[in-house]
Protein backbone atom coordinates (compact mmCIF):
# COMPACT_ATOMS: atom_id res chain seq x y z
CA UNK A 1 0.00 0.00 0.00
CA UNK A 2 1.44 3.43 -0.88
CA UNK A 3 2.40 5.92 1.83
CA UNK A 4 -0.66 7.92 2.98
CA UNK A 5 0.80 11.12 1.53
CA UNK A 6 1.96 9.69 -1.79
CA UNK A 7 1.02 11.65 -4.94
CA UNK A 8 -2.15 10.76 -6.76
CA UNK A 9 -4.50 11.97 -9.51
CA UNK A 10 -6.06 14.88 -7.61
CA UNK A 11 -9.00 16.94 -8.79
CA UNK A 12 -7.93 20.02 -10.73
CA UNK A 13 -7.31 23.45 -9.22
CA UNK A 14 -5.50 22.44 -6.03
CA UNK A 15 -2.02 23.79 -6.74
CA UNK A 16 -1.99 26.25 -3.81
CA UNK A 17 -4.16 24.23 -1.44
CA UNK A 18 -2.22 21.00 -1.77
CA UNK A 19 0.77 21.85 0.47
CA UNK A 20 -1.62 23.16 3.14
CA UNK A 21 -3.68 19.97 3.11
CA UNK A 22 -0.55 17.78 3.10
CA UNK A 23 0.79 19.64 6.13
CA UNK A 24 -2.51 19.28 7.98
CA UNK A 25 -2.66 15.55 7.26
CA UNK A 26 0.93 15.01 8.31
CA UNK A 27 0.27 16.87 11.56
CA UNK A 28 -2.64 14.54 12.32
CA UNK A 29 -1.00 11.30 11.18
CA UNK A 30 2.10 11.92 13.27
CA UNK A 31 4.66 9.14 13.55
CA UNK A 32 2.43 6.08 13.34
CA UNK A 33 -0.67 7.08 11.39
CA UNK A 34 -4.27 6.54 12.49
CA UNK A 35 -3.77 3.73 15.01
CA UNK A 36 -7.49 3.65 15.88
CA UNK A 37 -8.83 3.25 12.34
CA UNK A 38 -6.02 0.97 11.21
CA UNK A 39 -6.71 -1.36 14.16
CA UNK A 40 -10.45 -1.60 13.53
CA UNK A 41 -11.04 -1.26 9.77
CA UNK A 42 -9.78 -3.83 7.23
CA UNK A 43 -7.46 -2.35 4.64
CA UNK A 44 -9.70 -3.36 1.73
CA UNK A 45 -12.99 -2.10 3.22
CA UNK A 46 -14.83 0.61 1.31
CA UNK A 47 -17.47 3.06 2.50
CA UNK A 48 -19.65 5.98 1.53
CA UNK A 49 -19.79 9.18 3.57
CA UNK A 50 -21.82 12.36 3.25
CA UNK A 51 -20.55 15.81 4.15
CA UNK A 52 -23.58 17.48 5.73
CA UNK A 53 -24.21 20.98 7.03
CA UNK A 54 -25.59 21.29 10.54
CA UNK A 55 -26.40 24.99 10.09
CA UNK A 56 -27.23 27.43 7.31
CA UNK A 57 -24.17 28.85 5.58
CA UNK A 58 -22.05 29.53 2.53
CA UNK A 59 -19.87 26.62 1.40
CA UNK A 60 -16.12 27.15 1.17
CA UNK A 61 -13.14 24.83 1.42
CA UNK A 62 -14.88 21.87 -0.21
CA UNK A 63 -12.19 21.39 -2.80
CA UNK A 64 -9.50 21.37 -0.11
CA UNK A 65 -11.56 18.92 1.96
CA UNK A 66 -11.99 16.55 -0.95
CA UNK A 67 -8.26 16.75 -1.59
CA UNK A 68 -7.67 15.43 1.93
CA UNK A 69 -9.60 12.28 1.03
CA UNK A 70 -7.93 11.99 -2.37
CA UNK A 71 -4.45 12.29 -0.87
CA UNK A 72 -5.15 9.25 1.29
CA UNK A 73 -7.07 7.37 -1.39
CA UNK A 74 -6.15 8.38 -4.95
CA UNK A 75 -9.17 6.42 -6.22
CA UNK A 76 -11.73 8.19 -4.04
CA UNK A 77 -14.73 9.51 -5.94
CA UNK A 78 -17.06 12.40 -5.17
CA UNK A 79 -20.58 13.60 -5.94
CA UNK A 80 -20.81 17.33 -5.24
CA UNK A 81 -24.24 18.79 -4.51
CA UNK A 82 -23.27 22.20 -3.07
CA UNK A 83 -20.00 23.43 -4.58
CA UNK A 84 -17.88 26.19 -3.09
CA UNK A 85 -19.67 29.53 -3.22
CA UNK A 86 -23.20 28.12 -2.89
CA UNK A 87 -25.52 28.22 0.11
CA UNK A 88 -26.59 25.19 2.11
CA UNK A 89 -29.46 24.73 4.53
CA UNK A 90 -29.27 22.91 7.88
CA UNK A 91 -29.18 19.18 7.20
CA UNK A 92 -28.26 19.70 3.57
CA UNK A 93 -25.73 17.40 1.91
CA UNK A 94 -22.75 19.23 0.47
CA UNK A 95 -21.00 16.23 -1.10
CA UNK A 96 -20.85 12.46 -1.00
CA UNK A 97 -17.51 10.66 -0.87
CA UNK A 98 -16.86 7.03 -1.78
CA UNK A 99 -13.56 5.27 -1.22
CA UNK A 100 -11.47 3.22 1.15
CA UNK A 101 -13.03 3.32 4.59
CA UNK A 102 -9.70 3.92 6.29
CA UNK A 103 -9.04 6.97 4.15
CA UNK A 104 -12.47 8.45 4.83
CA UNK A 105 -12.14 8.03 8.58
CA UNK A 106 -8.53 9.20 8.77
CA UNK A 107 -9.04 12.31 6.61
CA UNK A 108 -12.34 13.22 8.26
CA UNK A 109 -11.04 15.69 10.85
CA UNK A 110 -8.62 17.44 8.48
CA UNK A 111 -11.37 17.82 5.88
CA UNK A 112 -13.92 19.12 8.37
CA UNK A 113 -11.45 21.46 10.08
CA UNK A 114 -10.75 23.11 6.74
CA UNK A 115 -14.37 23.22 5.63
CA UNK A 116 -15.71 24.47 8.94
CA UNK A 117 -13.13 27.23 9.17
CA UNK A 118 -13.44 28.38 5.57
CA UNK A 119 -17.22 28.07 5.35
CA UNK A 120 -17.45 30.12 8.55
CA UNK A 121 -15.44 32.89 6.91
CA UNK A 122 -17.54 32.75 3.75
CA UNK A 123 -20.76 32.81 5.79
CA UNK A 124 -19.66 35.79 7.89
CA UNK A 125 -18.62 37.63 4.73
CA UNK A 126 -21.98 36.86 3.12
CA UNK A 127 -23.73 38.38 6.14
CA UNK A 128 -21.78 41.66 5.91
CA UNK A 129 -22.16 41.85 2.13
CA UNK A 130 -25.93 41.50 2.45
CA UNK A 131 -25.98 44.20 5.13
CA UNK A 132 -24.43 46.80 2.80
CA UNK A 133 -26.50 45.98 -0.29
CA UNK A 134 -27.61 49.10 -2.11
CA UNK A 135 -24.51 51.09 -1.16
CA UNK A 136 -21.29 51.48 -3.12
CA UNK A 137 -19.18 49.83 -0.42
CA UNK A 138 -17.31 46.60 -0.95
CA UNK A 139 -16.46 44.34 1.99
CA UNK A 140 -12.75 43.48 1.96
CA UNK A 141 -10.56 41.30 4.16
CA UNK A 142 -7.13 42.08 5.60
CA UNK A 143 -3.84 40.30 6.33
CA UNK A 144 -5.17 39.20 9.74
CA UNK A 145 -5.24 35.60 8.60
CA UNK A 146 -4.27 32.28 10.16
CA UNK A 147 -0.56 31.70 9.41
CA UNK A 148 -0.29 29.23 6.55
CA UNK A 149 -3.96 29.47 5.56
CA UNK A 150 -4.05 32.88 3.91
CA UNK A 151 -4.67 31.70 0.36
CA UNK A 152 -7.65 29.59 1.45
CA UNK A 153 -9.06 32.20 3.84
CA UNK A 154 -8.88 34.96 1.27
CA UNK A 155 -10.55 32.67 -1.25
CA UNK A 156 -13.30 32.04 1.33
CA UNK A 157 -13.91 35.79 1.60
CA UNK A 158 -14.41 35.96 -2.14
CA UNK A 159 -16.74 32.96 -2.04
CA UNK A 160 -18.78 34.91 0.51
CA UNK A 161 -19.14 37.82 -1.90
CA UNK A 162 -16.33 39.97 -0.49
CA UNK A 163 -13.09 41.19 -2.00
CA UNK A 164 -9.45 40.85 -1.07
CA UNK A 165 -7.20 43.58 0.23
CA UNK A 166 -3.51 43.15 -0.56
CA UNK A 167 -2.43 39.54 -0.36
CA UNK A 168 0.91 40.21 1.31
CA UNK A 169 3.53 42.85 1.96
CA UNK A 170 4.86 42.62 -1.58
CA UNK A 171 1.88 43.40 -3.81
CA UNK A 172 0.84 46.88 -2.66
CA UNK A 173 2.07 49.72 -0.45
CA UNK A 174 0.15 50.52 2.73
CA UNK A 175 1.73 53.34 4.74
CA UNK A 176 0.38 52.99 8.27
CA UNK A 177 0.65 55.15 11.39
CA UNK A 178 3.86 53.51 12.58
CA UNK A 179 5.51 54.08 9.20
CA UNK A 180 4.53 57.76 9.44
CA UNK A 181 5.90 58.01 12.97
CA UNK A 182 9.29 56.64 11.95
CA UNK A 183 9.46 58.48 8.60
CA UNK A 184 8.50 61.84 10.10
CA UNK A 185 5.17 62.41 8.40
CA UNK A 186 3.08 61.80 5.32
CA UNK A 187 5.14 63.66 2.74
CA UNK A 188 8.55 62.11 3.51
CA UNK A 189 6.99 58.65 3.66
CA UNK A 190 5.26 59.04 0.29
CA UNK A 191 8.35 60.60 -1.28
CA UNK A 192 10.47 57.60 -0.28
CA UNK A 193 7.87 55.14 -1.53
CA UNK A 194 7.47 56.86 -4.88
CA UNK A 195 11.24 56.88 -5.33
CA UNK A 196 11.49 53.17 -4.64
CA UNK A 197 8.53 51.39 -6.25
CA UNK A 198 7.48 50.75 -9.81
CA UNK A 199 4.68 52.57 -11.59
CA UNK A 200 2.35 49.54 -11.44
CA UNK A 201 2.23 49.39 -7.64
CA UNK A 202 -0.75 50.95 -5.86
CA UNK A 203 -0.12 53.16 -2.81
CA UNK A 204 -2.44 53.58 0.16
CA UNK A 205 -1.96 55.82 3.20
CA UNK A 206 -3.68 55.45 6.56
CA UNK A 207 -4.97 58.61 8.24
CA UNK A 208 -6.57 59.00 11.66
CA UNK A 209 -7.83 62.57 11.39
CA UNK A 210 -9.31 64.97 8.84
CA UNK A 211 -6.22 67.15 9.23
CA UNK A 212 -4.03 64.26 8.08
CA UNK A 213 -6.41 63.66 5.18
CA UNK A 214 -6.13 67.29 4.09
CA UNK A 215 -2.34 67.01 4.24
CA UNK A 216 -2.51 63.92 2.05
CA UNK A 217 -4.80 65.61 -0.46
CA UNK A 218 -2.47 68.62 -0.67
CA UNK A 219 0.48 66.55 -1.91
CA UNK A 220 1.72 67.53 -5.40
CA UNK A 221 0.53 65.48 -8.36
CA UNK A 222 3.83 63.58 -8.56
CA UNK A 223 3.19 62.23 -5.05
CA UNK A 224 -0.51 61.51 -5.43
CA UNK A 225 -1.53 58.19 -3.86
CA UNK A 226 -4.30 55.83 -4.95
CA UNK A 227 -6.23 54.98 -1.78
CA UNK A 228 -6.75 56.52 1.64
CA UNK A 229 -7.50 54.34 4.66
CA UNK A 230 -9.80 56.21 7.05
CA UNK A 231 -9.02 54.56 10.36
CA UNK A 232 -11.45 54.39 13.28
CA UNK A 233 -13.65 57.27 12.14
CA UNK A 234 -17.31 57.45 13.10
CA UNK A 235 -19.90 57.67 10.29
CA UNK A 236 -20.25 61.45 10.55
CA UNK A 237 -16.50 61.95 10.22
CA UNK A 238 -16.40 59.45 7.36
CA UNK A 239 -19.00 61.51 5.49
CA UNK A 240 -16.85 64.60 5.86
CA UNK A 241 -13.80 62.66 4.72
CA UNK A 242 -15.58 61.34 1.63
CA UNK A 243 -16.68 64.89 0.80
CA UNK A 244 -13.10 66.17 1.15
CA UNK A 245 -11.76 63.42 -1.10
CA UNK A 246 -14.45 64.20 -3.69
CA UNK A 247 -13.61 61.21 -5.86
CA UNK A 248 -9.89 61.94 -6.15
CA UNK A 249 -8.91 58.78 -4.26
CA UNK A 250 -10.54 55.52 -3.35
CA UNK A 251 -11.71 55.58 0.26
CA UNK A 252 -11.44 52.67 2.67
CA UNK A 253 -12.97 52.62 6.14
CA UNK A 254 -11.44 50.42 8.82
CA UNK A 255 -11.95 49.90 12.54
CA UNK A 256 -15.01 49.08 14.66
CA UNK A 257 -16.69 47.23 11.80
CA UNK A 258 -19.45 44.98 13.14
CA UNK A 259 -22.78 43.76 11.87
CA UNK A 260 -24.37 46.56 13.91
CA UNK A 261 -22.16 49.34 12.50
CA UNK A 262 -21.36 48.27 8.94
CA UNK A 263 -24.50 49.72 7.34
CA UNK A 264 -23.89 53.20 8.75
CA UNK A 265 -20.27 53.03 7.67
CA UNK A 266 -21.31 52.04 4.15
CA UNK A 267 -23.90 54.81 3.96
CA UNK A 268 -21.15 57.35 4.66
CA UNK A 269 -20.14 56.79 1.03
CA UNK A 270 -16.82 54.96 1.33
CA UNK A 271 -15.69 52.66 -1.47
CA UNK A 272 -14.43 49.83 0.74
CA UNK A 273 -14.87 48.58 4.28
CA UNK A 274 -12.05 46.38 5.58
CA UNK A 275 -12.77 43.92 8.33
CA UNK A 276 -10.08 41.86 10.07
CA UNK A 277 -12.40 39.67 12.11
CA UNK A 278 -13.69 37.96 8.97
CA UNK A 279 -10.49 35.93 8.88
CA UNK A 280 -9.33 35.95 12.51
CA UNK A 281 -12.58 35.52 14.45
CA UNK A 282 -15.37 34.26 12.21
CA UNK A 283 -17.14 31.33 13.90
CA UNK A 284 -16.80 27.92 12.28
CA UNK A 285 -19.73 26.62 10.31
CA UNK A 286 -20.87 23.33 11.84
CA UNK A 287 -20.29 20.62 9.22
CA UNK A 288 -20.21 16.88 9.83
CA UNK A 289 -19.26 13.68 8.05
CA UNK A 290 -21.87 10.93 8.24
CA UNK A 291 -20.88 7.42 7.23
Amino acid sequence: MPHPLSPGPYPTGFSMAEPIVRTALAEDLGRAGDITTDSIIPADATATARINARKDGRVAGLEAALLAFRLLDPEASFAIERPDGTDVAPGGTIATVYGKARALLTAERTALNLMGRLSGIATATRTLVREVEGTRARIVCTRKTTPGLRVLEKQAVRLGGGFNHRFGLDDAVLIKDNHLAVAGGIRPAVERVRAAIGHMVKVEVEVDTLAQLEELLDLPAALRVDVVLLDNMDPATLRRAVALVDGRLLTEASGNVTLATVRAIAEAGVDMISCGWLTHSAPNLDIGLDM
